[in-house]
């Protein structure tokens, strides 16, 4: 058993400051409204944050490694996201041809049943499909898109291949996202949802009307609001005006202040308040690298800048992380701690089904981050262990 005492502690309802946290093994077992110590191993850190560890539903990479890199690119990920407070990610793909997805499947599913302390937990991947629109699909591969009731280019792979590579992986396929105005969308929607995957709606020139089918055919999700996707018109309101009207789906946004300008991101908020926006970071293996450095999205070169660019100039995801991203909301966007942290933790844990993450609470999983007063990593929990840290030293007791 050990404590966590003298922090402000972000609860789901109010900030506890000072307050205690009392985990025994990987659970919370007890919280207190002042700064006593609860006995056995634990520390102070007055001034500090205590808060569920950030949960990443969207990141492609970081420092250099991507998901499609092949071999233990997804272990190495997991491995080097503590640092920035996250204990829980998505491991998410581009548009890929059959063989990749199945070697990207088989590395979650390899990486999910053996866990390594100190890592990231591994969730089941988010796709960013081949089922997107050609005209809204940004860096995704042009040649590896199809429409669910296509034909393929000849000698090239069907749509039916790729559906086979999701069936044969379901528990480890999360996420998948889709454009619902191609051939065949609404139907492949309600055939994913029924089969438990999160349908999300993106990467689509869908009006207003196609997007609410999308969602009555059973989409929950909507990738990187505003990105990638119909504008918000108001004659036309498009794909984001359905999921701004749409308070069954819970919305992703870029919360690095460049994809997503702070003002719209407030819009968002208005609309569908912290419980219905979810913030990722697009991160890819850009991200936590110098400006001017190089990396990979899906096999293509990227270059570190405010965002990713692929050679020819085009944005091909982010360079954040999450707690940039935490940082974002409560300086520039405005949001305070108790939203902010809803945001990076609580609702994507819902979105996912993860119940007792992404909170503190009794009982909760003791996933935690501690930020210092600038709001930055000082030490990441996961499952009561520590799994990364820096600034002010643990007592021996609870070894790095």
């Amino acid at each position: 058993m050990m404590h966590f005492s003298g922090l402000h502690v972000v609860l789901p309802d109010r900030i506890l400051s000072p307050g205690t946290v009392v985990v025994d093994g990987e659970r919370i077992v007890e919280i207190l409204p002042d700064d006593r110590p609860a006995g056995g191993p634990g520390f102070t850190l007055p001034g500090h944050y205590l808060l569920p560890g950030f949960i990443d539903v969207h990141v492609h990479g970081v420092e250099g490694a991507d998901t499609l890199d092949g071999g233990d690119a997804v272990r190495r990920i997991a491995a080097r996201l503590p640092k920035f407070g996250v204990t829980a990610f998505c491991p998410t793909s581009v548009a890929c041809p059959p063989p990749a997805l199945r070697e990207l499947l088989a590395a979650v599913r390899s990486a999910r049943e053996r866990a390594v302390q100190g890592a990231s937990r591994v969730l089941p991947a988010h796709l960013e499909s081949n089922f997107i629109s050609p005209d809204f699909r940004g860096a995704q591969p042009l040649a590896c898109l199809r429409a669910p009731r296509g034909a393929p280019p000849p000698g090239e792979f069907a749509a039916a291949d790729i559906l086979e590579e999701i069936a044969a992986a379901r528990p480890d396929v999360g996420i998948v996202t889709l454009a619902p105005e191609l051939d065949g969308a609404p139907d492949l929607i309600s055939e994913l949802a029924e089969q438990g995957h999160r349908v999300s709606l993106g990467h689509s020139g869908a009006t207003y009307e196609q997007a609410i089918d999308g969602i009555r055919a059973g989409a929950r999700h909507a990738t990187h609001l505003f990105n990638r996707m119909t504008p918000l018109g108001h004659r036309a309101p498009g794909l984001a005006g359905a999921v701004l009207d749409s308070e069954e789906v819970l919305a992703e946004v870029i919360c690095d202040g460049v994809h997503v300008h702070p003002a719209a991101v407030r819009i968002a908020l208005a609309a569908k308040k912290a419980s219905g926006i979810v913030a990722i970071t697009d991160g890819t293996a850009g991200s936590g690298l110098p400006r001017g450095s190089h990396a990979t999205l899906g096999g293509r070169r990227i270059t570190v800048g405010d965002q990713a660019l692929l050679d020819d100039g085009t944005v091909a995801g982010s360079v954040l992380t999450m707690d940039q991203a935490f940082r974002m909301l409560i300086r520039t966007a405005g949001v305070d701690l108790i939203a902010a942290s809803t945001i990076c933790s609580a609702t994507p844990a819902r979105a996912l089904g993860l119940h007792g993450f992404g909170v503190i609470a009794r009982d909760a999983v003791a996933d935690l981050v501690v930020l210092d007063p600038d709001l930055r990593v000082v030490h990441t929990f996961i499952g009561g262990a520590p799994a990364w840290g820096t600034g002010p030293p643990l007592p021996p007791s609870i070894p790095l």
